[in-house]
């Protein structure tokens, strides 16, 4: 930018000097200056283009870095802080942004530091046009700046609009089937046809606003130009301006267009990049509410550590683990295989929540609050399998079984187990095979076994099962109960679910309504009780 604030300068000089001043050497001298100038300014030109790229895409792919980075902190407690959609809106809306914020400081100030050139290089030779630059520079700005306030609130509304349309859009594509069985998918599509018009519409007023803005900067700067050439006229009219600075003057008036232009935009994308930030900000400002220590309990693996955990409460070997819920009434004994049926599917979902410690709750393990152990004790020793966990891309081996600890012979004795085992012989290439981003190439009831098979491989102290087998038909169902209850026999088991075929397996049941537990026993005993039996019955006659 200094070199080509210097190109009026010089081409002024080359016509009162060398021209009008008829000096062939001062003509060769100024015209040699103004080679040098040209090339620096292409080189110099190269490398900002380079630069500009290198602090848009560095930022842009940073954020997305932190994005993901917290995403995968947050882990499953981030689908509770956030929907998917704003996610997704975030990750790629938001990120071009704050790299072109970034891109827009150095543009900024190149074209900052060229007006104050220009503005001294005026008020040297007439300052009363340097004083045009420097008192009209600044008031166009903050005029544009002002302008530009309500355009940044309405990009903050559109912003979380997309939000909320991207999140409507994955809902329907992720129960779209379900959506199409109960004949709900024209009541959606019309939902998202409407939130869709409704975003279109704010961005259309943005646009028109963003137009206006861009109208008025070019009329502006036009009347900034024009005040300059008209005032330099005068000055060479009443003999104060030689032509050649004349000629200068209205170099500058046009050369000043750009940097104007380039601290306008600056501005205008620092504030959509301010928009974005702030989202991002609000995002990274997402905390798990989750402790990750322990209060005062010490242990061989240090405070809060595994070793911490024996003598607690009781507790010997950790396979002789209790857990439990004394909020809503839930106990299961170490080693049992239990069976929770909930009035409410949302109960089902935030029980497991607490007892996984996803939320902060007074669930307890021996006695101890979960609250008060390191998080990584509570995974290691209780393992929630949800009936939406996600299978990633990949080989099939790799994804039942991650940290590759388990013998081929072991994972197919497990696939037996969860009767998935027919599912893995069908591939072509077995355990080899490829498995597509959420278990795509596979129906919902084999993708729920397979699920089963990877909670299975890990083998935890605690296991916790939230409607295994909701798309499976009654006699797989059945299988599925029998041999997990098998695999996991010495080991505490926790199934949600109101299926009779798993009921009738379990050393104990509760009912649960309003997140309480309502009732507790066997499931024969159980029938007995019309709120339980009118549940898993629905109506039909067992005998």
């Amino acid at each position: 930018m200094l070199a080509r604030s210097y190109v009026p300068l010089v081409t002024g000089l080359v016509i009162d000097r060398g021209i009008l001043g008829h000096s062939r050497s001062e003509l060769l001298t100024w015209g040699a200056v103004m080679f040098g100038l040209v090339v620096l300014q292409a080189m110099t030109t190269t490398l900002q283009e380079r630069c500009d790229f290198a602090n848009n895409m560095g930022a842009s792919f940073r954020t997305m870095q932190l994005v993901n980075r917290h995403a995968a902190h947050l882990g499953a407690t981030l689908r509770e802080r956030i929907s998917a959609g704003e996610v997704m809106n975030i990750g790629i809306g938001d990120i071009t942004p704050i790299g072109a914020a970034l891109a827009a400081t150095s543009r900024g100030a190149g074209a900052a530091v060229a007006v104050v050139v220009v503005a001294v290089i005026m008020l040297t030779s007439a300052w009363q046009l340097g004083l045009i630059v420097l008192i009209g520079t600044p008031l166009i700005v903050w005029l544009l700046t002002k302008i530009l306030l309500p355009v940044r609130r309405k990009q903050q509304e559109v912003r979380k609009q997309q939000g909320e349309l991207s999140g409507i859009a994955i809902d329907i594509a992720g129960g779209l089937r379900v959506l199409r069985g109960i004949g709900g998918e024209e009541h959606y599509a019309r939902l998202f046809r409407s939130e869709s018009q409704r975003t279109r519409a704010m961005a259309t007023d943005i646009a028109r606003l963003q137009a206006g803005v861009a109208g008025v900067r070019t009329i502006l700067t036009g009347l900034f130009s024009l005040a300059v050439v008209w005032l330099g006229a005068h000055l060479v009219l009443t003999g104060q301006l030689q032509v050649g600075q004349l000629v200068a003057f209205y170099g500058y008036t046009v050369f000043l267009a750009t940097p104007l232009r380039w601290i306008t935009d600056s501005v205008d994308f620092m504030n959509q990049g301010r928009v974005s930030a702030d989202r991002v900000r609000q995002f990274l400002a997402l905390g798990r509410n989750l402790l990750d220590g322990l209060d005062g309990l010490d242990g061989p693996d240090g405070p809060g550590g595994l070793g911490g955990l024996g003598g607690l409460g009781g507790l010997e070997p950790a396979a002789r683990a209790e857990l439990a819920d004394p909020e809503s009434g839930l106990a299961f004994p170490a080693g049992s295989f239990n069976v929770v049926a909930c009035a409410s599917s949302a109960d089902a979902a935030a029980l497991g929540d607490r007892l996984g410690r996803y939320v902060e709750s007074g669930a307890t393990i021996a006695g101890t609050p979960l609250s008060q152990l390191h998080l990584e004790t509570v995974r290691e020793r209780v393992l929630i399998v949800r009936n939406d966990d996600y299978l990633f891309a990949g080989v099939l081996s790799d994804e039942l079984d991650p940290t590759h600890e388990a013998s081929p012979e072991r994972v197919m004795d497990t696939a037996a187990a969860a009767s998935a085992l027919e599912i893995i012989e069908a591939l072509p290439a077995g355990l080899d095979s490829e498995l597509q981003a959420g278990g795509g190439n596979f129906s919902g009831g084999e993708r729920q076994r397979l699920r089963l098979v990877r909670a299975l491989l890990a083998d935890p102290q605690i296991l916790v099962l939230i409607e295994p087998t909701s798309a499976l038909d009654a006699l797989t169902e059945a299988k599925v109960a029998q041999r997990v209850r098998a695999n996991r026999a010495g080991r505490t088991t926790v199934v949600f679910t109101t299926s009779p075929a798993v009921l009738s397996l379990a050393d104990n049941v509760w009912y649960v309504e309003d997140s309480t537990v309502a009732a507790a026993g066997t499931h024969d005993s159980l029938l007995a009780d019309r709120r339980y039996e009118s549940l898993v019955t629905r109506g039909v006659d067992l005998a």
